[in-house]
């Protein structure tokens, strides 16, 4: 059965829920709940055109599992939290790797693809 996840707002199968966990009143947690990120996260995702930018740099088109990172984290910058330029959409895979530090955020800047105005 498809639920909607408490943790990142996506919907995934009732036994595959997110392993991350948030402080259930923290300021991360609220604000991923918010109108304003989910608004934002459809919009970062509809620039990269629902495809990971990472797997795209390689020539691989991945679409599915789709999340939207933060290059530089809400606890470093809460200003950049909603800044495109801060966001590129990423599959889980690279999501986890550049949670760890094993992409750069230099290297992920230079992917993003801001069109003209935006």
């Amino acid at each position: 059965m498809l639920r909607t996840c408490s943790v990142c707002g996506g919907i995934h199968h009732e036994d595959n829920m997110c392993k991350r966990t948030y402080k259930k009143n923290s300021y991360a947690s609220k604000f991923r709940n918010s109108n304003a990120w989910i608004t934002k996260r459809e919009q970062i995702k509809k620039r990269d055109k629902y495809l990971c930018q990472m797997c795209l740099k390689e020539n691989i088109y991945t679409y599915n599992n789709l999340q939207v990172h933060h290059i530089v984290s809400i606890e470093k910058d809460n200003d950049k939290k909603l800044d495109s330029y801060n966001l590129i959409t990423l599959c889980s895979y690279h999501h986890k790797q550049a949670e760890m530090n094993k992409i750069s955020a230099e290297e992920l800047k230079n992917l993003i693809d801001i069109p003209p105005g935006g």
